[in-house]
């Protein structure tokens, strides 16, 4: 039974190669008679006298005989598997559409091939159809379609699989793609391929089914499910008699929640919301998701929760249905924890750290962030990790499960700690180290420190010479001798800034141009070769800007900051001088001439403190201003139009600067208070001031000046961020005779940037009002500038794009604000409210650009019948500040 088993499968093969070789073309050519007729049905042994290869213009014909497989002298059957394995060698290359294995002649035990081939055609171009030129460029980076390409089946196959999945990505499920061989008349054997895509819509999810869960609601489990969500849906009572029914058994009952969970399941049932996600369906995030249903019911003390099993099926109209069956299990609870290894802390101090008690929920992740570095540094690893433990290492083993409780033993290795030897930066191409180095809060020799590393990253950030998103730190441990060399990798990015701006004031544009130089070097100003364009490295800063609307109005000013003044310790040194004009365009000898200018210096000196904490800085500023007066009468407030006013303060400023960057900030805090005092010298002269004239009063000008500012970044999810900022500023008097000082007032509204300051004014913005429209007014004098003000602001921002080159975040806004003339009036809830959204682009040449529409909800009490100060309004702002 066997032998015939055995000869019926060679009998078979035979015809297979039979068929096969006639369907090759396998044949003698010589035509010399009988003893070249090669009988299929009595294979004979031949020695291979010679091989050739014809029909081939762009491969190599040597290559092509030792890749059939056959070589001249060995012994070959005739027909046999050897010719069989010949041709499929070939055809197994993708590169040829025919493949022909041709007995050239037959010279008695020897015979000869030829193997004839045609080549596929070559790829001479591709194009698209159907799909924007956007897709197309991206497809195009995907496919890699290179010209002179040999075009085979399986690169027409994985072009159109390349394509289906770029778009299936996207939620685009039923994408055809038909692919068309156009020959090319241009070029011999070279083809055109015409990709027609049409991608059809896109397939959302209609329903997501959850069975098996008696305990997890399906909302927290949807919820749970990040990128895999329900298209929107908005049907509110439409089935509500269920919830009437469980809403009166919670009357008779006298139990609200059975009220609050019939309300909360009709609401998961008819009303779905997607804000933030789109309900595409994604096979790659629908895997992800079902993973995260996991980890939520982990979460929960569910840890032997599993997915039972799970469908995606279509809908009748073309959407997706998702069904998944869940198997629960039991819940856990944490029992007892022990610790064993640990010299350093004792248990209870780690018990305190871990904070997971006997009873409470077992839950993996929970315990891991416990133990593992958690984002605020309070976990088990940290409080070693900032001890110089680099070495340690703890590993939580569950020693018993009984019942639903579990014994875990956390299995401490402590080692040996660890000090810093070197202390390196790489990357930094253009800052000097030294000016990195002083940031730094790891210095040889001490003991290593997680939280000393994580600073001293912040302070680099903070800097905004690099890009905060590549700032990255290698320790490189010597576990031989317990030490740890560290290496900050930093990458440069453009910080200087050049501003051109315009803005309308006084019935007049106004144009500004400013130079900042946020990493200058004063000291390589005689060197050269140090001049690209300015010379850099040092960390200084220096700025200049000027604006003018013409021959009416000029400004000048200039500043120099050292920040490490003396080198050796964080105090900064800033000096800064300033000056401008303002006039009716006349020549100053002319006697029609109206004019005031202001000229200054500011002197000041900053530190870094280490109470309360090393986040809080000082800075004292000496101020001096001189304004002169010629004919003036724009500001009738200040009681004359010739003459000179002078002032000298002492301007004291504290802050506490926690914010993780400068540009996108994810979260900490900015507050400062600061204090601007002007000698009393009204009060030391005893001076009676009752009939003094406007020049006597403001000889000197007096005031004590305060504002408080506070904003602070809460990360919400992902890089949801929301940012709140107050704003509190006042004015206040020494001597009544001489009132509140007609300078330094506060101007509220608007963008913040139209108009100029020639009289010390703060401009401050309110978007959704127009400029300078929520200040106080004077029946006699007209809009005057407030001594009080305050402001609220509310923002929720999301980034577009964090790129250095081009940040870009949009936000929805809320705010409001007041400024008053007196504290009588005084009221901070009687605000002008607005509402809008808006858009911000940091370029590194230009700073921090935005636009804004806001709509101002309250009328202006200046002037409550004009519609034009408050309800719709564009504003642009440039430039970086407090504010952001």
């Amino acid at each position: 039974m066997n032998k015939l088993s055995n000869l019926s499968s060679k009998a078979l093969w035979y015809i297979g190669v039979v068929l096969f070789l006639s369907g090759s073309s396998v044949f003698a050519q010589d035509g010399k008679g009988p003893q070249n007729t090669i009988d299929y049905t009595k294979p004979k042994e031949y020695e291979i006298g010679g091989i050739t290869v014809s029909g081939t213009k762009h491969l190599d014909r040597n290559v092509l005989s030792l890749l059939s497989g056959m070589s001249a002298g060995e012994k070959v059957q005739v027909p046999g598997d050897k010719m069989a394995k010949c041709i499929e060698n070939l055809w197994k290359q993708g590169l040829f559409s025919d493949v022909r294995l041709n007995v050239s002649k037959i010279q008695g035990n020897l015979i000869f091939f030829d193997i004839v081939l045609t080549e596929r055609p070559r790829l001479s171009s591709f194009s698209f159809s159907g799909i924007k030129k956007s897709d197309a460029d991206d497809i195009r980076d995907k496919i890699k379609l290179i010209k002179g390409k040999v075009v085979t089946d399986n690169l027409i196959m994985s072009t159109r699989n390349t394509i289906k999945e770029f778009y299936y990505d996207k939620g685009y499920m039923n994408c055809n793609v038909q692919i068309k061989e156009v020959a090319d008349s241009t070029l011999p054997n070279s083809v055109m391929l015409k990709i027609l895509i049409k991608k059809g819509k896109k397939v959302k999810i209609k329903t997501i089914n959850i069975e098996g869960n008696s305990i997890v609601a399906d909302s927290k489990l949807k919820r749970a499910m990040k990128d895999t969500k329900e298209k929107f849906f908005f049907e509110p009572l439409r089935y509500p008699w269920p919830m009437y029914k469980e809403i009166g058994r919670s009357l008779v009952k006298n139990d609200f929640q059975i009220a609050k969970d019939a309300v909360a399941k009709e609401w998961d049932e008819t009303v779905r919301f997607n804000l933030f996600k789109a309900s595409k369906f994604l096979q790659k995030k629908y895997d992800d998701d079902k993973e995260k249903l996991l980890v939520k019911y982990a979460s929960m003390g569910f840890r032997d929760a599993r997915i039972i099993s799970d469908s995606v099926y279509r809908s009748e109209d073309n959407a997706v249905n998702i069904d998944i069956k869940m198997y629960e299990g039991n819940k856990y609870y944490f029992r007892n924890i022990n610790w064993v290894g640990n010299t350093k802390y004792s248990s209870d101090d780690l018990n305190k750290v871990l904070g997971i008690k006997k009873g409470d929920v077992y839950n993996q992740a929970e315990l891991d962030s416990r133990l593992f570095m958690n984002q605020q540094s309070s976990d088990v690893s940290s409080l070693y990790l900032d001890d110089g433990y680099l070495f340690f290492s703890v590993t939580p083993t569950e020693v018993l499960v009984e019942n639903d409780s579990i014994d875990i033993e956390m299995r401490v290795y402590e080692g040996k700690q660890a000090t810093i030897n070197k202390v390196t930066v790489r990357g930094n191409d253009k800052t000097n180290d030294h000016v990195i180095i002083r940031e730094l809060r790891t210095k040889p020799g001490m003991l290593f420190s997680r939280s000393d590393i994580i600073r001293s990253q912040r302070e680099l950030s903070q800097l905004g010479y690099f890009d905060p998103e590549k700032i990255s730190v290698n320790p490189k441990p010597n576990p031989q001798d317990g030490t740890v060399d560290i290496e900050y990798v930093v990458q440069e990015k453009p910080n200087d800034q050049v501003n051109l701006s315009g803005g309308w004031g006084a019935g007049r544009i106004v144009g500004t141009v400013g130079l900042t130089f946020n990493n200058f070097s004063i000291k390589n100003i005689g060197k050269k070769s140090a001049w690209r364009p300015l010379p850099t490295g040092d960390g200084q800063k220096l700025s200049i800007q000027a604006q003018s609307n013409g021959i009416y109005f000029q400004s000048y000013n200039l500043s120099f900051t050292e920040p490490w003044f003396g080198g050796r310790n964080p105090n900064s040194l800033t000096l800064s001088g300033f000056f401008s004009v303002q006039s009716n365009g006349l020549k100053s000898s002319d006697p029609l001439r109206q004019s005031i200018s202001i000229g200054g210096a500011t002197i000041g000196f900053g530190k870094r403190l280490k109470w309360p904490d090393d986040y809080f800085t000082s800075f004292v500023e000496l101020i001096y201003q001189n304004y002169s007066l010629k004919n003036y009468t724009q500001l009738p407030q200040l009681e004359f139009k010739d003459g000179t006013a002078n002032q000298t303060s002492l301007r004291i400023t504290f802050s506490r600067n926690s914010v993780d960057a400068p540009i996108y900030p994810k979260q900490g805090m900015n507050i400062s208070i600061s204090g601007q005092f002007t000698p009393p010298i009204s009060l030391i002269t005893n001076k009676d001031y009752t009939d003094a004239s406007g020049q006597d009063k403001y000889r000197w000008l007096e005031f004590h000046k305060y504002k408080f500012k506070f904003a602070g970044y809460q990360r919400i999810v992902d890089k949801l961020v929301i940012a709140t900022r107050i704003h509190m500023g006042m004015i206040g008097l020494y001597n009544r005779q001489l009132g509140i000082v007609p300078f330094e007032r506060f101007y509220l509204g608007g963008d913040g940037l139209s108009g100029y300051s020639l009289d010390g004014r703060e401009i401050i913005a309110l978007r959704g009002y127009s400029n300078n429209s929520l200040i106080p007014y004077d029946p006699k004098l007209g809009s005057i500038g407030g001594t009080i003000y305050n402001k609220f602001t509310m923002e929720l921002r999301y980034p577009v794009s964090l790129n250095p080159s081009a940040t870009i975040f949009g936000y929805g806004f809320l705010e409001a604000g007041k400024a008053w003339a007196k504290w009588d009036g005084y009221n901070p809830f009687d605000v002008n409210r607005s509402a809008g959204f808006g858009v911000k682009v940091f370029l590194p040449m230009f700073g921090l650009l935005g636009v804004d529409w806001g709509y101002g909800f309250d009328k202006v009490s200046s002037d409550p019948g004009n519609k034009s100060l408050y309800g719709s309004h564009f504003h642009f702002s440039i430039g970086m500040n407090f504010e952001q």
